[in-house]
């Protein structure tokens, strides 16, 4: 227990981190903050959804960039960030390249959610 339970807000230990620790602490609570907050927005969104696509090794698009795939044109779904190892890569640009194990946070209808993870895939019949 590392808290009093007479004072839940007080302290008995602490965990001492290193900067690498700490920073690698803060990347995992912000996406678990930010994956909060658009699940948030999708309850008062009717229709609206968010789902983790991840980017297997035998994907086409490993070493291209988010312009290239035309997702936002192709379903009408967003990649509002992607989440690399620890880091959070929020609205990532037309510009950035993704990595083999990469997972895209996509905001969009069903039809749009399963039409980006059809392009990572590379299942979908429109190429």
């Amino acid at each position: 227990m590392l808290y009093d339970e007479d004072d839940p807000d007080a302290c008995t230990s602490d965990i001492p981190l290193t900067d690498d620790e700490a920073e690698a602490l803060a990347d995992l609570l912000g996406a678990s903050l930010m994956l909060g907050q658009l699940s948030g927005l999708r309850q008062q969104a009717a229709g609206l959804l968010t789902e983790q696509v991840p980017i297997p090794a035998g994907s086409r698009f490993v070493g291209r960039t988010l312009g290239d795939t035309r997702a936002r044109t192709r379903t009408s779904a967003s990649i509002v960030a992607v989440l690399r190892d620890r880091e959070v890569i929020a609205s990532p640009a037309p510009s950035f390249r993704f990595d083999a194990g990469d997972v895209v946070v996509v905001v969009g209808t069903r039809q749009g959610l399963d039409g980006v993870t059809a392009i990572f895939a590379d299942t979908d019949p429109a190429d």
